[in-house]
């Protein structure tokens, strides 16, 4: 059997964590380049090498990738989303797939925070002026953040956090919205001093900014899109810091160009790494290259505990963050 455990992608400059707890082990790590690469890549990598372990930062690992192995005991994701696996391929050949689901809450939290208060305070606006060579202070048309109504999309580890942070830091009005919330609570329900359970047609009425932290899911592809946009009425800044494919581009440049959204602060768009130009290089466009997570506390309690998943899987025993049970039909 393989000793073989296949990292196929790392944003950060030395796998030493990771070695260090797998060859503690027993096992061979077999790391991928720092930039990711493409699902044929790895289909590649993973026929080269007959991995018994698959970890996997950004890069897709696919069905043919999950297939290939002799004997696949894990496919690990170094991170929060699942969305670049396929998890039923996995399940059927009887392989755990797990994550990481709160090494860094408070970072994308903050992050999500950072983006509102940038747009609302007019931070990078002013700073690029500034460097422009002008100095206007008559231009700003700035907001008190205490009298900011914010919806967060999404209320687990980060939408909760977020939304704390948000009205116990600032005193803002915050809505927050999922389906189990709506489900449970009605709409008006105040969770915490100052969060109170909404839904999207309220939300759309009353928020000044909206936070995007929901999972993609396929039913919510897209849901920033121009019918989501045309409800808006009071010209809210989006702010999206879990997955660029819950908004729509060009939907989000229409809004923009109409006046029906304010700004839009961007850790991630669809289209990365290589982002349309028509998002990114509009003045009312904040945007960060998909870094909300990081931090040097944050990545290394990531490798550190998603490679130790890796090692209970390899050992027999049930992971602590498993996202499937292996086996179980679809």
């Amino acid at each position: 059997m393989s000793k073989k455990v296949l990292l196929t992608d790392h944003p950060w400059p030395d796998v030493d964590i990771e070695r260090g707890i797998l060859e503690a082990a027993g096992y061979e790590l077999v790391a991928g380049p720092i930039e990711t690469p493409d699902a044929a890549t790895v289909e590649a990598m993973v026929a080269e090498h007959d991995p018994i372990a698959i970890m996997t930062c950004w890069a897709q690992v696919s069905a043919t990738a999950i297939a290939r192995p002799a004997t696949l005991k894990i496919v690990a994701r170094l991170g929060v989303g699942l969305d670049n696996i396929v998890i039923p391929a996995a399940t059927a050949r009887g392989a755990w797939v797990t994550n990481v689901p709160d090494y860094c809450v408070q970072e994308v939290s903050d992050h999500a925070v950072a983006l509102l208060l940038d747009l609302w305070r007019g931070i990078t606006l002013f700073d690029r002026d500034v460097k422009a060579g002008n100095w206007n202070p008559a231009a700003a048309r700035l907001h008190r953040v205490a009298d900011m109504t914010v919806a967060v999309i999404g209320f687990g580890r980060i939408g909760a956090a977020t939304a704390r942070k948000l009205a116990r830091g600032f005193g803002c009005r915050v809505l927050v919205t999922s389906p189990s919330l709506v489900a449970k609570h009605a709409v008006g329900h105040e969770l915490e001093p100052g969060i109170f359970v909404t839904d999207i047609a309220t939300l759309q009425r009353e928020a000044d900014g909206i936070v995007l932290t929901a999972p993609l899911t396929a039913d919510n592809r897209h849901m920033v899109n121009d019918e989501f946009i045309a409800s808006l009425q009071r010209t809210p800044i989006i702010v999206n810091i879990s997955r660029g494919p819950l908004i729509d581009n060009d939907a989000l440049v229409r809004g923009l160009e109409a006046g029906r959204v304010r700004a839009a602060g961007l850790d991630v768009i669809e289209g990365e790494p290589s982002p349309p130009a028509s998002v990114t290089q509009r003045p009312d466009v904040v945007a960060t290259p998909h870094i909300a997570f990081s931090s040097a506390a944050a990545l290394a309690e990531l490798r550190r505990r998603s490679t130790e998943d890796v090692v209970r899987a390899l050992r027999g025993e049930q992971p602590l963050h498993p996202c499937n049970q292996p086996g179980e039909s679809s």
